[in-house]
């Protein structure tokens, strides 16, 4: 017959190992085997591609590798990481043992004029007390692993950081470098306009022109005029953004932008891999499934509760008295298990683990929709893309073809063989057209931005986080079933 004495830890190290609540497994999903307008071909990682890189754009480059270390997002981001780390320490804390040691010293005594005065008395005691609540049931061994998944979500919000201040800078700079074109279009076609005005002036004093020629062309020079403070404060204002992003003053980055510069123009492809690779690459899906496990991992929390809990718990308080008439010490100790039985709660413990539960199927569906989306974002960048170097090629021929234009309706007014409308309309157009081609060109590399981005590319990872080899399944969908 086997005694209590030798059953007890055998039993103690089986219910040890029990762990509640259920085991987190990696999210899957049925996904298309590739975009639309994409090939069937599997990304790597993609982490550290500089992309930005293809603008062949030194000043940008140096911008985009100065703010991932001074970024003031990236930064706070980067605290929530020593957060969580102190979170999982706290986390699996109650698991362990903890011991509590305190100490104390009275001397106490009465005098006066009364005989019955006593004596000066010293007491020196301490207390050393020790607490275990035996995980029987997983729970801190839970929370512990529920704190390391929010601690793998804080690492990929780093990343996500990283790619927003990307995204955002490289934005802000095609956008300083769009307004300074618009800028120094309205320059060049103000030095055009003022040509023209100067001509209808020497036509009017020959006779071959009315001063309505003249008041005409009087008002679109001044309507040029009129347009540069408002292309100069917008490139202000991109300017003062990239300051911010790079956490510098402002003057510094005007400096450094002064002199104009060409807009940055991507040529070339995006390899975008295939939605699965999403999974892997964007920071985003990754900090989604995380926190599934993290809200996983709270349902075996919730539902260790209901369980009986045992907790030893012991005490040692050792004392010492000094009189002048005597003295000695005594030492008292206690030692014993307590158990505690949840019994009757108002149910608000099964409450708790229903709503444990149901936190964690809300995360499965976040992360769910969190990969939807970026497929969504990546088709459509990829569409926009694919189609914008169609755009700024018919704008570029566009452009030469009023210019042309130009310069034959000026030519024919300078003979008196047409009017003095026929060249401003064609300035107007060149205008339109010069601008359009402006605004098609950032558009591009707004495009290029937002794909890349979109993939998951250039974030360069904050740290190594846990990821589901398999998280997701490929499946491929038929046209019919797409429809």
């Amino acid at each position: 017959m086997v005694s209590i004495r030798t059953a007890a830890p055998a039993l103690l190290l089986i219910l040890a190992g029990c762990v509640s609540g259920p085991d987190h497994k990696p999210p899957e999903m049925p996904l298309p085997a590739k975009f639309s307008e994409g090939g069937t071909k599997v990304n790597g990682d993609i982490a550290g591609s500089q992309w930005w890189t293809a603008f062949g754009d030194s000043r940008l480059n140096a911008f985009a590798a100065q703010g991932l270390a001074q970024n003031l997002n990236i930064q706070q981001s980067l605290e929530a990481i020593n957060q969580a780390e102190a979170a999982v320490v706290t986390a699996g804390a109650g698991g362990l043992p903890s011991l509590t040691v305190s100490g104390d010293h009275t001397t106490s005594g009465q005098k006066g004029s009364l005989r019955t005065q006593t004596e000066t008395q010293n007491s020196t005691g301490g207390t050393a007390s020790v607490s275990w609540l035996l995980d029987l049931w997983g729970q801190y061994r839970r929370a512990r692993e529920g704190a390391n998944a929010s601690l793998d979500a804080a690492y990929s919000s780093v990343d996500i950081a990283r790619l927003t201040y990307l995204q955002d800078l490289a934005t802000s700079y095609v956008n300083a470098r769009y307004y300074q074109a618009l800028v120094a279009i309205a320059q060049e076609n103000l030095k055009s306009r003022r040509d023209t005005l100067s001509l209808t002036k020497f036509q009017l004093e020959a006779g071959a022109a009315s001063r309505l020629d003249v008041v005409q062309a009087e008002g679109l020079v001044n309507s040029t005029l009129s347009t540069i403070p408002g292309f100069e404060i917008s490139y202000r204002q991109a300017v003062h953004h990239i300051a911010t992003l790079l956490n510098v003053p402002s003057s510094t980055i005007i400096a450094q932008m002064q002199g104009g510069g060409k807009q940055p123009v991507f040529r070339g492809s995006v390899r975008t891999g295939v939605p699965a690779d999403l999974i892997r690459n964007r920071p985003d899906i990754r900090r989604a499934e995380r926190q599934l496990a993290a809200a996983t991992a709270e349902i075996g929390v919730a539902e260790a509760k209901l369980l009986p809990s045992i907790t030893l718990s012991g005490a040692i308080s050792p004392s010492y008295i000094h009189t002048s008439a005597r003295s000695g010490g005594l030492t008292s100790w206690s030692f014993g298990p307590s158990l505690n039985l949840p019994i009757f709660d108002g149910g608000a413990l099964r409450a708790g683990v229903k709503s444990a539960e149901s936190a964690s199927r809300e995360q499965y569906i976040v992360w769910q929709q969190t990969v939807r989306s970026a497929i969504e974002d990546v088709e459509n960048n990829l569409s926009a893309v694919t189609r914008d170097a169609q755009t700024v090629a018919a704008l570029h021929a566009q452009v030469k073809s009023y210019q042309e234009a130009l310069q034959l309706s000026t030519a024919s007014y300078k003979d008196g063989a047409s009017s003095l409308l026929d060249v401003l309309d064609a300035q107007r157009n060149v205008t339109a057209a010069q601008q359009s081609l402006a605004q098609a060109v950032q558009t591009s590399a707004n495009d290029y931005i937002l794909l890349n981005v979109n993939i998951g590319a250039g974030y360069v990872p904050a740290g190594k986080t846990t990821v589901a080899e398999a998280p997701a399944k490929i499946v491929k969908v038929s046209a019919k079933k797409a429809n």
